[in-house]
């Protein structure tokens, strides 16, 4: 069936892409927080080990949220490596950097989600998305204090 909620077509596709982008972004950030939990080592490894944990259980619950929205929006959601690999603009790593590193490049990966979420935030509500918008501004409020939370690590 047609969806029909006042959002034009056109707006609907473009908010579509731009919250494919946010999954991306969150999907590569989720599997890079899990991978960090599993070999991060060093003094700081249990606190590390617990925080990583935590974000990356509220990672993957943003995943599915994010891909819901996609659905109500008329869209099939992106869901495979390819694709992601694709969308998103948070680099994988390639070794097992170190206990401060990894901080680091959360850090910078929390940092890339709200700012993809502020792009799309402009576009929804632009549209007149005010889901979309008020869940970029979800997002946006838990990376930034995920982002601070890190950084308060390595001070």
């Amino acid at each position: 069936m047609k969806v029909d909620t006042g959002i034009a077509a056109n707006d609907r596709n473009e908010i579509a892409e731009g919250l494919s982008r946010v999954l991306a972004d969150t999907y590569t950030l989720y599997l890079k927080t899990h991978n960090y939990h599993w070999n991060v080592t060093g003094p700081q490894f249990r606190s590390l080990h617990l925080m990583f944990e935590e974000q990356y259980r509220e990672l993957w619950a943003a995943t599915d949220l994010i891909a819901e929205r996609i659905r109500a929006l008329g869209r099939f959601a992106p869901g495979t490596y390819a694709e992601y690999g694709k969308l998103t603009s948070i680099q994988e790593d390639n070794s097992v950097p170190s206990a401060e590193q990894m901080v680091k490049n959360l850090v910078k990966g929390h940092e890339q989600v709200v700012k993809t979420a502020r792009d799309l935030f402009k576009v929804a509500s632009d549209a007149g998305d005010e889901v979309t918008a008020d869940l970029m501004v979800q997002r946006m409020d838990v990376s930034e204090k995920t982002a601070w939370m890190l950084r308060a690590t390595v001070a």
